[in-house]
């Protein structure tokens, strides 16, 4: 990049930003034309040669006339609220050229706020930025060139589009909307600045072991075969733990898409060296220890909880925790594996690394979640973590989903006592533990006593529950209805649920609708899912209804709420971006993440 001198740096420094690119990226928001025409276009912003004929002073506004010699009409200038400066502009007598908006009305001409130009034939743009736009144009007019965007790795027909917003021509001033090919150009920038800053994050590091493992064994062991996704996501980590460089992998699987599975053959191949595994509840890390056990039947593993004994661990092949694996002496590690990723912070997932770190080499890192994204997005995230997708399960659910208002209630209740009858469980979620003002629906609080006055074995839970584990533990054996809030989105498995019922379902994201879904028909049987509303119709659930695909989901959730910042982490609505949307760019990502991987050494 070329080197900025000391001023350009402090204006960098004050718009936030530290490259041409970036520079560039901040376009005009409007253009000044101060080019002398001969036709007077009414209800525009023009520039006139003119000479100041008269001065007039009211209270609260000045009026000077003109007689504008490129129409060869008398124009009115009307200033509001003078400033002493605008003052000084205007002399009786004198010939100079001034611009602002004029507008005609049976024959007479006046222009608001007039100013004296002194840039005569030339087009200004305007910008809205930190700086002011005087010494933006300025700034722009030295650095931005399409020899400096194409310095920075920008395509030159990228950087030709882009430079003409900061000098535009005719056709620009013409055009009220930019053109398809400027978009393109305007989103390829973003995308190609914020992906390049991402692959900056990314640390490399060499890796505590580095194997070439096989899972054959393993695969012909399982009482069932994996799905092509499956072995897809299992070859990527093959072929990671091959390499002298520690792995950082994420694997995005949707609920009931097999990721147990690509765990479990994860620890199998790094054999004979050690794996941890950190999961966000006891329920969950005892579910995958019970399936270590079954399908790991050579490895010493151990199930570390906060009731678990302190003893030492080096005796054991493959440990699996809860964050109770923050607080325990741990031995080195090869592999250190997060499942939820989302669900324990970035500093715990961190220190969980940092722990088995041997001074400058790190373990293998392979975080998965349950919570499947947009693949733009996954493609976007892999500038600085490598990323598996595993879209599809190993038996197709069989689901129905189904928006219903208060006039189905009794329908519903028809089909919750059928259910029980056939010994199936159902879930009810609420939005609210205790009674709001602010909100149409029932909380648990208000509700339980309904559910538990007509049905037996109900039982309530919430997030800031206690006992919530124990009581998902006591409902699995012997419930009939669980009401709770969404705390139950991630963990135990109920092989007997086939009904949720979501009340105030408007109100989440359609992600965490389908997370919740997905609790439901486990094990094939007949799920049902009922959206309840008080809203009369809502699109987004209506699309949320036809569709079971999770990353799908993903895609609709984008549409309907834009996708946060994955940079700062704050990867929550309210987009980042103002130009790339994630729903439908997916052919400009690959093409920006191409061309990024071409650059000499990514700087």
């Amino acid at each position: 990049m070329k080197k900025l001198s000391k001023e350009q740096e402090a204006k960098f420094k004050k718009l936030g930003i530290s490259t041409i690119s970036e520079l560039a990226l901040l376009i005009p928001n409007s253009y000044e034309d101060y080019r002398i025409q001969n036709r007077l276009h009414p209800h525009a912003a023009q520039l006139i040669d003119a000479t100041v004929e008269s001065i007039y002073r009211a209270p609260n506004s000045i009026q000077v006339t003109f007689f504008a010699h490129n129409f060869g009409h008398r124009v009115t200038g009307v200033l509001f609220r003078p400033k002493p400066y605008m003052l000084h502009q205007f002399k009786a007598g004198e010939r100079d050229c001034y611009y602002g908006m004029i507008e005609c009305k049976n024959g007479q001409c006046s222009m608001s706020m007039p100013r004296k130009v002194t840039q005569v034939g030339t087009i200004t743009p305007k910008y809205k930025t930190a700086l002011r736009t005087d010494v933006m144009a300025r700034l722009v007019q030295e650095l931005v060139s399409v020899q400096s965007l194409q310095e920075e790795g920008i395509p030159q027909e990228v950087a030709e589009e882009i430079v003409k917003l900061h000098f535009p021509d005719e056709i620009l001033l013409q055009s009220r909307e930019l053109s398809q090919q400027t978009m393109e150009a305007l989103k390829y920038l973003e995308l190609f600045i914020y992906m390049k800053q991402l692959s900056r994050k990314r640390r490399y590091f060499s890796a505590i072991a580095s194997k070439k493992s096989s899972y054959e064994s393993f695969l012909s062991a399982l009482p069932f075969t994996l799905t092509q996704e499956q072995l897809h996501a299992i070859n990527d980590i093959q072929n990671d733990f091959s390499k002298d460089v520690a792995a950082k992998r994420m694997i995005v699987g949707d609920v009931g898409s097999g990721k147990t599975m690509v765990i479990l053959a994860a620890a199998f191949m790094m054999m004979p060296h050690r794996s941890i595994l950190m999961a966000p509840t006891t329920i969950l890390a005892n579910q995958l220890y019970e399936e270590a056990q079954k399908f790991l039947p050579g490895m010493n593993i151990a199930l570390i909880t906060n009731k678990t004994k302190k003893v030492p661990l080096d005796a054991y092949d493959f440990i699996i925790g809860t964050h109770a694996l923050l607080y325990r002496e741990l031995p080195d590690a090869a592999l250190v594996m997060v499942d939820e990723q989302h669900r324990f912070g970035t500093q715990q997932r961190n220190m969980l690394e940092k722990f088995i770190t041997q001074g400058e080499k790190k373990p293998h890192y392979l975080q998965f979640s349950a919570t499947p994204i947009p693949r733009t997005l996954a493609m976007i995230e892999s500038a600085h973590i490598d990323v598996s997708l595993i879209t599809s399960t190993p038996y197709k659910k069989d689901i129905d989903s189904k928006v219903i208002h208060k006039n189905d209630f009794s329908e519903l209740l028809e089909h919750i006592k059928n259910e029980i009858a056939k010994n199936n469980q159902v879930l009810i979620v609420y939005p609210l533990v205790e009674q709001s003002e602010m909100l149409a629906y029932q909380s648990i609080d208000e509700a339980r006593g309904y559910w538990e006055k007509n049905f037996s074995n109900v039982y309530v839970t919430h997030g800031k529950d206690k006992e919530k584990e124990q009581v998902l533990l006591d409902f699995r054996e012997k419930g009939n209805i669980l009401i709770s809030t969404t705390v139950v989105e991630v963990g135990i498995s109920l092989p007997r649920l086939t009904t949720v019922v979501i009340v105030g379902a408007e109100r989440l994201g359609l992600s965490t609708l389908h997370q919740l879904r997905g609790r439901v028909s486990r094990t094939g049987l007949k799920g049902y899912c009922f959206l309840y509303t008080n809203q009369n119709n809502s699109e987004r659930l209506d699309e949320f209804v036809k569709t079971t695909n999770g990353f799908d989901i993903a895609n609709l959730d984008l549409k309907y709420r834009k996708s946060g910042d994955l940079l700062k982490g704050k990867n929550q609505s309210g987009s980042q971006f103002t130009w790339v949307d994630f729903a439908e760019d997916t052919e400009i990502v690959k093409r920006v993440k191409e061309d990024l991987l071409l650059l000499p050494h990514n700087d």
